[in-house]
């Protein structure tokens, strides 16, 4: 089964749920990448699945009809990004830098502009018969589907995909500490040193600056161009756009604390990380569920995930790989996007494989993973210990909580990364250890009060339910920065001092002068 095909029944399994009264939800996710279509699918899925009616924006084409789902196409945000970019050698060899994060919020930015501009975009939101709920939309970097809220008159539900980040934090509290919380693309992770703190700080501060200056502006602009003139249409005031970036009532966080760290959150964040994963595993084919029946030492699966292709790997790259999975005993699955000659007979090629399946299967022992979020949390949530190679963005500190954590190793990509390769591998599966600590944190992860599907649902509805949840809206909102970091009090304090201390000397100096006038009368 291919991922497109996978895709499709993931939403096809609609018709299996009781039909109740349910909401209209607007659905925000137009990025291109599969991973976020992952997350998107099983959103509104099981959404559908409760009985809500969903209006979805997704870059996805799909031949799924249900009357519940209402797909809006941006398929050519597509164009906006080149995969070719994604080349793993290109990235080796520094020719792409996905690490820097002017040129990743600039992209971010550019398409979440273009999606507004979309004429199917266009035609739904000029529509003033189209009533919604509540809208979803997913945050990366840029606050512009915040406008959906403010064309229908409804509450907004921030989705993020990653690790709590600093900037959609203070979307709806305040400034984090960055002495124990750092920036999704960096390469350290609490506990920080000296120098590491300062980096952190830095980063943070640097980052903050840039997305107040550099791209708020280009967003305003889109604003201001594309949706204060349907606004004023309908005879609606026009909010600064200011005042909509910070009018969220929650944030859907595709995370849980047992893969991450576990750091003051605001009443409004809510993990729900997990939730993509089926509650009923698939069954494998038939074909693959004898092979990894029949391994009688073992099952090691290796995947780079759905951005970065295995294929792409320098030659040389591939061929020791090759090499130090054919001197082993265990069976190998290599997802592997072409064919691939002079491969060992205990190697076996899959262009698509059925990943949660695979993890879920009491044969398979490691999981060697690109480390991005989706397959971290599917390998503790079937307990299975890793090894991270990680590429870009938000893999690098993935990679080092796991080895903080303790369910597994972190390697560094390169030319002949087989060898370090072959160690962890021997590591890992010669040391209980990892295994043990893999099945621990799974315990935390899973015990949890409710399903993360269901709470899901639970948090949708109560946004709506309340009319927004501004019972979880943080105070810190309501005041300005320098309140919230004591700037006017310390200013108070240091003024007062400043003037206590003139005063002092003031009277000091009056009697100094009038002890030395009596002094000069009695000479």
């Amino acid at each position: 089964m291919t991922m497109a095909a996978s895709r499709i029944v993931v939403l096809c399994i609609l018709f299996s749920f009781c039909f109740c009264d349910g909401f209209r939800i607007l659905a925000v996710f137009p990025l291109t990448s599969a991973s976020h279509g992952i997350l998107g699918d099983n959103m509104v899925k099981y959404l559908i699945e409760s009985g809500h009616e969903v209006t979805y924006i997704t870059p996805f084409l799909r031949k799924v009809v249900h009357p519940s789902l209402h797909i809006v196409d941006v398929s050519e945000n597509s164009k906006l990004f080149n995969e070719n970019t994604m080349n793993v050698k290109l990235i080796m060899d520094n020719v792409v830098d996905f690490q820097n994060s002017d040129l990743m919020t600039s992209l971010l930015v550019n398409i979440a502009s273009h999606t507004l501009e979309n004429s199917n975009v266009q035609q739904l939101i000029q529509d003033p018969n189209q009533k919604f709920d509540v809208v979803i939309g997913e945050w990366m970097f840029s606050e512009l589907y915040s406008v959906f809220a403010a064309i229908f008159e409804c509450p907004l539900i921030w989705f993020s995909t990653i690790e709590p980040h600093y900037i959609i934090l203070n979307m709806v509290d305040g400034p984090t500490n960055p002495a124990y919380t750092n920036d999704y693309q960096s390469k350290h992770v609490h506990p920080l040193s000296f120098i590491e703190r300062g980096y952190e700080l830095w980063k943070q501060i640097s980052v903050l600056i840039n997305k107040t200056y550099k791209f708020y502006y280009k967003e305003e602009e889109v604003y201001q161009r594309l949706i204060a003139p349907i606004l004023k249409k309908r005879g609606r005031p026009v909010p600064p756009y200011e005042v909509l970036r910070y009018n969220a009532s929650l944030v859907l966080g595709n995370t849980h604390v047992a893969l991450g760290d576990a750091f003051a959150m605001p009443q409004n964040y809510k993990h729900i990380g997990g939730y993509h994963i089926d509650k009923i595993t698939a069954p494998l084919p038939e074909n693959l569920e004898n092979l990894l029946s029949n391994a009688k030492h073992g099952v090691i699966y290796f995947s780079m995930g759905s951005n970065i292709k295995s294929k792409d790997m320098p030659i040389e790259l591939k061929r020791g790989i090759l090499k130090v999975f054919g001197n082993m005993k265990q069976t190998i699955i290599w997802k592997f996007e072409e064919v691939l000659s002079d491969v060992p007979e205990n190697v076996h090629i899959l262009r698509w494989a059925p990943q949660q399946s695979i993890l879920a299967h009491v044969n398979t022992v490691l999981f060697i993973t690109h480390g991005g979020l989706l397959s971290l949390t599917e390998a503790v949530h079937f307990a299975i210990p890793v090894i991270v190679i990680p590429v870009f963005a938000d893999q690098f500190a993935n990679a080092l909580r796991v080895e903080r954590k303790g369910y597994g190793k972190k390697l560094e990509l390169s030319y002949t990364m087989y060898e370090d390769l072959k160690i962890a591998i021997k590591e890992i599966l010669c040391n209980s250890k990892y295994s043990k600590k893999a099945k621990e944190i799974s315990l935390a992860y899973h015990d949890r009060p409710m399903n993360p599907k269901e709470e899901l649902n639970f948090w949708v509805n109560h946004v709506i339910r309340t009319q927004g949840a501004q019972h979880l809206r943080s105070p810190a909102l309501e005041l300005p920065l320098y309140k919230r970091l004591f700037l006017d009090l310390i200013a108070a304090i240091l003024v007062s001092i400043l003037i206590l201390k003139t005063i002092i000397c003031y009277i000091i100096n009056l009697f100094s002068v009038k002890t030395k006038h009596e002094k000069e009368k009695r000479a």
